[in-house]
């Protein structure tokens, strides 16, 4: 075998390994890439209480209740399943009932979703995709 030849194969052998890691990686992540879970997804996936996830959908209108303490509720939607969501602090200029959220935060003991952050993007017409893909599948898209 010639030195060309050898390091020929090396660098072959190379890639091959860090194709490898690579595949090993990307599927020891698999649900992790998601960006969101939809209520939905949460239900059939039975996500265990205390595991940190993104819960995304539509805020359901009449849910909100905000109290003195600074404790909010609300019930986030996909239009088949609903999530109840409790957050502590200041919610994003832009929320509001009938909108698009993606809260973080962790499941509780008792089924509802423990926010720590609450996200809004910056356009008022902001959906989530997935979202969006429903209701135009349900025919209430309003886009």
């Amino acid at each position: 075998m010639t030195r060309k030849q050898k390091r020929l194969s090396i660098i072959l052998a190379g890639l091959g390994l860090l194709g490898v890691a690579a595949g090993l990686v990307l599927f020891a992540l698999n649900d992790s890439i998601v960006f969101f879970y939809t209520p939905s997804e949460i239900a059939q996936k039975h996500i265990t209480s205390g595991q940190r996830i993104r819960l995304g959908g539509l805020v359901e209108k009449g849910t909100l209740v905000k109290s003195n303490d600074g404790l909010v509720a609300f019930v986030v939607t996909d239009m088949t399943s609903t999530m109840k969501v409790n957050y502590k602090g200041l919610l994003p200029d832009l929320f509001k009932e009938g909108q698009g959220v993606v809260a973080e935060g962790a499941m509780a003991a008792d089924g509802t979703f423990k926010a720590d952050s609450v996200l809004a993007k910056h356009d008022e017409k902001y959906m989530p995709k997935e979202i969006v893909d429903k209701l135009k599948a349900q025919g209430q898209w309003k886009g």
